[in-house]
């Protein structure tokens, strides 16, 4: 069996009521939650917060809430992986047990059925513990240049400053939208980047970081762009 798990706790610093607020016309959760349910690859598509209107919201679009996160999973310094642990080992006290999930977070409206599909495939076909999604540096990150506490500028890899950028190795980083995991290999190693852990490409037009209300606009904009002309 299958599951999604959207993770949206209630807390929100920078972005008050984040995980809920208004984008382009509807909650931004309800955009993930349509994606994994649109995927149409899951038993079960569930929120784990502790947060009632969140809660509300997401069974309104679709979703289920069996049960509420707990006080030490919804702070500040509770990871993915300690709420992914928490969300197997209570399903699993009910007698549900799941072989492959997906992470999801609820600030990822670019997130599509189809990118959710093609990564559960893989981390099924391929036999690996889990599926990253990523998107290239669009600056290679061998060329950035440190300040000293002279205020100069020097580089961090002066060997690196001649170089062609298509000559220097690509690197890649976490998108920071959703994770594919097999649940019996998270249980022993309990963690989301796993020791065997195949990569899912994306574009860089359909990630953005969702952190503060600066990205927020950018995001709104990108998603005019790419869905309304």
């Amino acid at each position: 069996m299958r599951l999604a798990i959207i993770t949206a706790r209630g807390g929100s610093k920078r972005i008050p009521r984040k995980n809920i607020k208004n984008f382009l016309g509807k909650p931004i959760i309800n955009y993930t939650i349509d994606a994994a349910i649109g995927s149409g690859m899951f038993d079960e598509v569930m929120i784990s917060t502790d947060d009632d209107e969140i809660a509300e919201i997401g069974k309104a679009a679709g979703a289920v809430v069996p049960f509420m996160r707990s006080e030490k999973t919804a702070n500040d310094y509770a990871t993915t992986a300690d709420v992914v642990a928490e969300v197997l080992s209570t399903y699993e006290k009910m007698g549900r047990h799941f072989e492959e999930v997906c992470v999801l977070y609820p600030t990822a409206p670019f997130v599509t059925s189809d990118a959710i599909k093609e990564a559960m495939d893989i981390l099924t076909n391929s036999g690996c513990d889990s599926v990253l999604p990523v998107v290239k540096f669009s600056f290679p990150p061998q060329r950035c240049v440190v300040i000293g506490e002279d205020g100069r500028i020097t580089p961090k890899w002066p060997e690196c400053m001649p170089m062609r950028s298509q000559d220097l190795e690509p690197y890649y980083h976490d998108c920071g939208q959703f994770y594919c995991i097999r649940s019996s290999s998270f249980m022993k190693q309990n963690k989301i980047v796993m020791d065997n852990c195949m990569p899912f490409i994306q574009d860089e037009m359909n990630v953005q970081d969702i952190d503060t209300e600066e990205d927020w606009k950018i995001a709104e904009m990108k998603y005019r762009i790419l869905h309304q002309g």
